[in-house]
């Protein structure tokens, strides 16, 4: 298996759920807690970034440890920011990047994911699934290299991950279930997520 580290991004405000995301449980398992166990399987490491270490703490699993998410600015935060915090850590070539809000993810397609990253071309910047609405950017996988560039990106005011995946080469990977990208946004989204 490909040396991968996986990070998780949970820094959003969840104003569009009205509570914390990370922390409703799915089949009694905290979203977070659920989307860690699935990185655990697929990465020697994994960065949970977020600004609220002290909130997640009881959750925490052997092989995660957290990063704290600093705010540079109200302009400047995001999950581009999160993801940029965290990468600045990773020592591999390859990582995987995740949200905190993806209940339906599949370990065994994100497995299937990892043993191609070896035969990915070298000008790839990313390997990410694609839909109707661009590439999903928070479940996929990132080269440790492209960080200047990301840099450079917010610099010039860049927020928007598809903004900058526009100007880079990206290996689309295979969605055999489209649905496992389904995300938790709002009170309905979560009735949908727990399978109720």
């Amino acid at each position: 298996m490909t040396n991968l580290t996986a990070i998780v991004l949970a820094g959003g405000r969840s104003s569009r759920m009205g509570q914390d995301k990370a922390l409703i449980p799915i089949q009694g398992v905290p979203m977070l807690q659920l989307v860690c166990r699935v990185a655990e399987s697929c990465a020697d490491t994994v960065y949970v970034v977020t600004p609220w270490q002290e909130r997640y703490e009881h959750l925490l699993l052997p092989k995660s440890q957290f990063i704290r998410e600093v705010s540079l600015s109200v302009e400047t935060s995001g999950p581009l920011v999160g993801f940029i915090q965290g990468l600045a850590h990773v020592q591999t070539e390859w990582v995987l990047l995740l949200a905190c809000d993806l209940p339906k993810l599949r370990v065994e397609v994100l497995q299937d994911w990892t043993t191609r990253l070896d035969s990915i071309g070298d000008e790839a910047m990313a390997a990410l699934a694609h839909h109707t609405k661009g590439w999903e950017p928070l479940c996929g996988f990132y080269r440790r290299r492209c960080l200047p560039t990301l840099m450079e990106f917010i610099n010039e005011g860049g927020r928007s991950f598809q903004g900058w995946l526009k100007q880079h080469p990206v290996q689309v990977l295979p969605l055999p279930e489209p649905e496992m990208l389904f995300n938790c946004n709002t009170p309905e989204d979560l009735l949908v997520g727990s399978g109720e």
